[in-house]
């Protein structure tokens, strides 16, 4: 039988059928790895019932919630091809991820209703959605999850793909504003596995708190972790500081991921001195660089920040620093995961001597297939077997590795990824902008949050105006904060906006 990942579950059920799988916090219901297996072969066997067969993309748009883990192992077992939505997305952003990735059927959320119901009204010309699937109260054409579920067999379906066949299209913003799907194999999602492992102290008896969306990689992988390893993933919903800290107390949480945003919120609430976290081994950081003073400020209260670097392209895992590195090398990202080959090089592909910056290029059995439908930007990233990141780092004479730049200029805020060229180009459609370029200005609430610098073509044109055009256009995190004005903007010979100077001239902080 070929290597199917959707049986990493069923595996795990024979091995502890009685052992916690997962704890879904909202819904306080607690699942066996016996119980989570039967209720992911209902929704494998409801989907096929459906006509859902290999190499269907299935999108699902839901909150974290064992329905979403149910629903990416069931597709996984059929073969089929999961397609994890961004649900912080308008439809405007939605239809285009469907329409690009070709998914037939869509599990979503009856909170998203609103969304749906206009992806629906739309018909073939924003989706090629056949089968709609509401988890909750569903809408008219909409079928019930859990009815299709309860009338469906718990038997294992029928296994036919695997290893190189793929397992899931995970969208991530593009440099030319149109988002990208990465696409991922079962091996390849196999070797994420086998190579965070030996890296990752993860132990019988841990309980690890998912609190990022599980439409990210920093919460998809995590999760598969936690099947692979046989350890208990309690799911928050959604994140909130003073509940983070009570779910810890609660339910002995022993590790997580969480991005700096979300570390630097926690810090600041009350409960944090009102709980016992005793239990907490570690917490890794991602997304952003993590400061050097909330690595401080956590080793102050003796919970270890262990920072970790990773994208999506590479299925999670590129870099990590963990144990006493983790102080002595504060503000280092680590080195190379187990199979994982992370170099950093100049513009000629040779290795820059220790201190020097230059480009991550990395290399493994985890890295993506390549991008759906985009075989240029394939061409220009992956190449004689390395992912070329586009960061930008230093490597020291010990071999760890500083983040000092992130891709080319994107923007991170609360762990969410943002191009500027997707702003630009909703910008750049209002009447009166002859021009316009998109940095970051940091924010004590967000890391970094969109900021607009404008060149009028209308002298009418107003900073409520041009942030008005975009609210609507753009999911909420990516509207600019605010907006200024400037005769030009300062590009290269090639036509490049010269950012760095723009950043420099326009250096906040953001509003908030």
């Amino acid at each position: 039988m070929r290597q199917n990942f959707g049986l990493l579950l069923a595996k795990r059920a024979h091995l502890n059928p009685d052992s916690d799988a997962f704890v879904d916090v909202a819904s306080d219901r607690r699942f066996s790895y016996l119980e989570a297996n039967a209720r992911t072969n209902k929704i494998a066997n409801a989907l096929t019932k459906l006509g859902v067969k290999k190499g269907d993309r299935v999108a699902v748009m839901a909150m974290n919630g064992i329905e979403f883990v149910e629903s990416f192992y069931a597709i996984a077992k059929l073969g089929a091809v999961c397609v994890p939505l961004n649900w912080r997305l308008v439809a405007d952003e939605l239809a285009f991820i469907i329409k690009d990735a070709g998914a037939t059927v869509m599990i979503y959320g009856s909170e998203f209703e609103d969304v749906v119901s206009e992806l629906h009204t739309r018909g073939s010309e924003a989706t090629d959605i056949k089968e709609w699937i509401a988890i909750g109260e569903p809408a008219s054409f909409a079928h019930s999850y859990d009815a299709i579920c309860d009338a469906a067999s718990d038997a294992e379906p029928q296994i036919a793909s695997g290893e190189d066949d793929h397992l899931f299209i995970m969208y991530t913003s593009g440099t030319t504003g149109l988002p990208k799907g990465v696409i991922h194999t079962h091996n390849t999602m196999m070797w994420a596995l086998i190579t965070m492992a030996p890296n990752i102290d993860m132990r019988s008896g841990d309980r690890y708190y998912l609190l990022l969306p599980m439409f990210h990689v920093g919460a998809l992988a995590p999760l598969a972790s936690c099947v692979y390893a046989g350890v208990t993933g309690v799911i928050a919903r959604a994140f909130d500081p003073t509940e983070t800290w009570k779910v810890i107390e609660r339910e002995k949480i022993t590790n997580m991921l969480a991005v700096p945003a979300m570390l630097n919120f926690m810090f600041q609430v009350p409960a944090k001195d009102e709980v016992d976290y005793s239990s907490v081994r570690w917490i890794l950081s991602g997304a952003a660089p993590v400061p050097k003073s909330l690595i401080e400020a956590y080793r102050g209260i003796d919970i270890d920040i262990h920072q970790v670097y990773g994208l999506t392209e590479t299925c999670g895992p590129t870099c990590v620093i963990v144990s006493d590195d983790a102080v002595r090398k504060a503000g280092s990202t680590g080195k190379g995961f187990m199979h994982t080959s992370v170099r950093i090089v100049d513009a000629d592909n040779n290795d820059v001597a220790p201190g020097e910056i230059g480009e991550v290029i990395v290399s493994g059995p985890h890295i993506m297939e390549g991008y759906w439908n985009r075989p240029e930007a394939n061409e220009e990233c992956l190449r004689d077997g390395w992912f070329y990141t586009g960061d930008l780092a230093s490597m020291d004479d010990e071999g760890f590795i500083t983040i000092q730049d992130r891709k080319k200029d994107m923007i991170i805020s609360g762990g969410e990824n943002i191009y500027p060229a997707e702003i630009e180009n909703v910008i750049l459609s209002h009447p009166g902008v002859k021009d316009v370029a998109v940095i970051g200005q940091p924010s004590a609430k967000w890391g970094e949050s969109p900021f607009a610098v404008v060149v009028k073509g209308d002298e009418t044109v107003t900073e409520e105006g041009v942030l008005k055009h975009c609210a609507g256009k753009l999911a909420k995190f990516k509207q600019p904060r605010g907006a200024t004005f400037t005769d030009e903007i300062p590009r290269n010979p090639s036509g490049k906006a010269l950012k760095r100077l723009l950043r420099d001239e326009f250096p906040g902080p953001a509003r908030e």
